[in-house]
């Protein structure tokens, strides 16, 4: 027997016509019945909040920092808002939903890459938290269909937060837009629908040291050795984390069917992410530092 929301899910428009339309073959619909039951997540905000206690000893090392909170007090009121971040660490999943909990601004969905949700964190994602699993890179038309249809179900009731990189900056600098959860959004027949723009920033990203080596992502490591590389990090590790939201940006004028209309939303919403941006003294001089370079050169490229 089908629950409410998977009701609400094979009903949209988009998953009716894949169905009905001869688009899929033999099969595709216990495809998305499986995708479905993937992507079903459930938050429990009581238990959420709890979940600070266990990753204090990382979360006391991190000093949470708002600015223009005024943007989403003034949006949360009459708007559904999806939050789009750039995306520097998996501590973000925890710093920057943490600083709505902490103001007491209703707690979204979080969209999070399909490789955090492995043993008991998945777990804790997919019934706590109420994170929604991603696979990145999947071109089955099944599952596509199904993440578009259940991300507009779930917005009816429920605030988004998503990372339109589609993963963390090995390098720093923001990466181009994935603009598949943004049209899912657009799609979702909200039309007091906004987009705020956020943007995080650290003294020192948790997981640098094995980032700067990489520089660009080359293959997918499991979850649970990146984890054990970032306790280990943990050790004597301290910072600031700068989260800043910008204006809402109103998504009434841009037609989810319109190609163009979704790559000009998705540089939009990256320029206005970029201007949030936080520059600490850690990325200036980060920038200026070269190999075997003196003190007073250094100071000089400072300047």
């Amino acid at each position: 027997m089908l629950d409410e929301v998977a009701q609400a899910v094979l009903a949209r428009e988009e998953v009716v016509k894949y169905l009905d339309g001869g688009l899929g073959d033999d099969g595709v619909r216990d495809r998305i019945f499986g995708y479905l039951e993937e992507l079903r997540t459930t938050q429990r905000h009581k238990f959420y909040r709890a979940l600070q206690h266990p990753l204090y000893p990382i979360l006391r090392k991190i000093e949470r920092k708002h600015e223009q909170l005024h943007h989403v007090f003034s949006a949360v009121r009459n708007h559904r808002i999806v939050y789009s971040s750039n995306h520097k660490s998996h501590i973000d999943y925890l710093v920057e939903p943490l600083v709505l909990d902490d103001n007491g601004i209703r707690p979204p969905l979080i969209a999070a890459g399909i490789n955090l949700f492995g043993g008991p964190l998945g777990l804790i994602h997919k019934h706590v938290t109420g994170a929604i699993p991603i696979r990145r890179n999947i071109k089955d038309p099944a599952y596509l269909v199904t993440l578009k249809a259940y991300v507009g179900v779930m917005l009816q009731k429920h605030d988004l937060f998503f990372y339109p990189e589609g993963g963390r900056s090995y390098s720093g600098e923001l990466k181009p837009v994935k603009t598949g959860l943004l049209n899912a959004a657009l799609s979702a027949g909200c039309p007091n629908l906004v987009i705020i723009p956020v943007a995080i920033a650290y003294d020192l990203v948790l997981e640098d040291h094995i980032l700067a080596r990489q520089r660009v992502k080359k293959t997918q490591r499991p979850f649970t050795r990146e984890l054990a590389e970032m306790v280990r990090y943990a050790v004597g590790y301290r910072s600031r984390a700068f989260v800043t939201f910008g204006a809402a940006i109103n998504t009434a004028d841009y037609d989810p069917q319109s190609r163009t209309e979704v790559l000009e939303l998705g540089r939009l919403v990256r320029a206005r992410t970029a201007a949030q941006y936080k520059v600490v003294p850690t990325a200036v001089f980060a920038a200026a530092m070269r190999p075997s370079i003196t003190r007073k050169e250094l100071e000089n490229r400072i300047r």
